[in-house]
């Protein structure tokens, strides 16, 4: 059986984003993916806690790591609640969903 633990690659986001901000167009495109970005953040942040890589997940929701890594993909395609769900089962997690209200 292959090994399936997860390895991170060390990698600085915030520095990152900061020098992509400045090329044009990217900071609006940025933050028009604002939702998408922290889901994608909180959906690698549950998969690195529990040390699996992505083919680990693939196989406990019965697909593919491609299907895997194109749902860690922010702005590619919205994932369902159901497929959402059987993530956040596999990473060890229950999916929560809320609607926050703009002004309060």
């Amino acid at each position: 059986m292959p090994d399936l633990k997860f390895k991170p690659v060390t990698h600085d986001h915030t520095a990152f984003i900061e020098k992509a901000k400045l090329r044009q167009g990217f900071k609006k495109a940025y933050d028009d993916l604002e939702e998408e970005y922290s889901l994608v953040r909180e959906m690698l942040a549950a998969r690195a806690r529990v040390g699996l890589s992505q083919e680990a997940v693939a196989e406990l929701m019965g697909t593919t790591k491609s299907a895997i890594s194109r749902l860690e993909a922010a702005g590619k395609h919205a994932p369902s609640v159901t497929t959402l769900k059987k993530y956040a089962q596999a990473v060890g997690c229950h999916l929560e969903i809320k609607f926050v209200p703009e002004h309060v």
